[in-house]
């Protein structure tokens, strides 16, 4: 867990309780390597978990504390900055069956197929 922010002084520590780092790397069920960093560490996985859950939490000590400063330094200690979702989709290679434009229907329901045209 990131503790890393209690170590440089800042006299606070995430522990393993804190549901808003615990949904950012809820990933992990997904895929247990640096991948799964992919779906929420960045901007916009911090803009989800504040509303998710509020614009502020509070610990255990009754202090409280914003969502996003959380997510970030959660973000920040993994990766040393905060990432868009975009800087992630620029390092996915796009593979032919990400664009597939076929429909679908047809394999889940044959009422749904193209007629048959005979051609003359």
């Amino acid at each position: 867990m990131h503790n890393r922010s209690s170590e440089k002084g800042e006299n606070f520590s995430l522990g393993g309780e804190i549901a808003s780092v615990q949904i950012i790397d809820a990933s992990k069920e997904i895929t247990a390597d640096v991948r799964h960093r992919a779906l929420r560490h960045h901007a916009e996985g911090i803009f989800m978990a504040e509303t998710f859950f509020g614009p502020t939490l509070t610990l255990s000590t009754g202090r409280i504390i914003p969502t996003r400063w959380v997510g970030e330094q959660h973000v920040k200690e993994d990766l040393g900055f905060i990432p868009s979702f975009a800087d992630w989709v620029k390092a996915i290679r796009p593979e032919p069956w990400m664009g597939r434009a076929e429909r679908l229907e047809a394999l889940v329901d044959p009422h749904f197929a193209s007629p048959v045209i005979e051609v003359a």
